[in-house]
């Protein structure tokens, strides 16, 4: 089964590194700024902001509808009050990296435990 672009669901990946000292710091900007996202702009679906045990690096994970979705939202962070340069320099990252994906497959558990497919196209 051929899966149709324009459905697949679009997943950015960000990655900090920055000191242990500005990791909580970090995570409640990113907190922030993906709750504003998911409530200033149609088509997201999910996010999370992760941290590495070493308190070294900070993933945000956003999942958008679709890849119009997510560079749509990305280009008012990246151009917004909140710059989005603005907060890699306030909270001192060393070094920034950006990762995008289409999601071709995903599954999950649901309330009854079963686990469950979710075909994206």
């Amino acid at each position: 089964m051929q899966v149709s672009e324009k459905n697949r669901s679009f997943t950015q990946l960000i990655e900090f590194q920055v000191e242990p000292q500005q990791q909580l710091a970090l995570v409640a900007a990113l907190s922030i700024q993906s709750e504003r996202l998911a409530q200033g702009h149609g088509g997201f679906l999910n996010a999370s902001v992760q941290v590495s045990d070493d308190g070294r690096r900070v993933l945000n994970y956003l999942q958008w509808r679709s890849r119009e979705d997510g560079e749509a939202a990305f280009q008012c962070v990246e151009h917004g009050e909140e710059d989005f340069w603005t907060l890699i320099r306030a909270h001192q990252a060393t070094a920034v990296t950006f990762g995008s994906f289409q999601v071709l497959h995903s599954f999950e558990r649901s309330h009854d435990n079963a686990l469950h497919c979710r075909l994206n196209g």
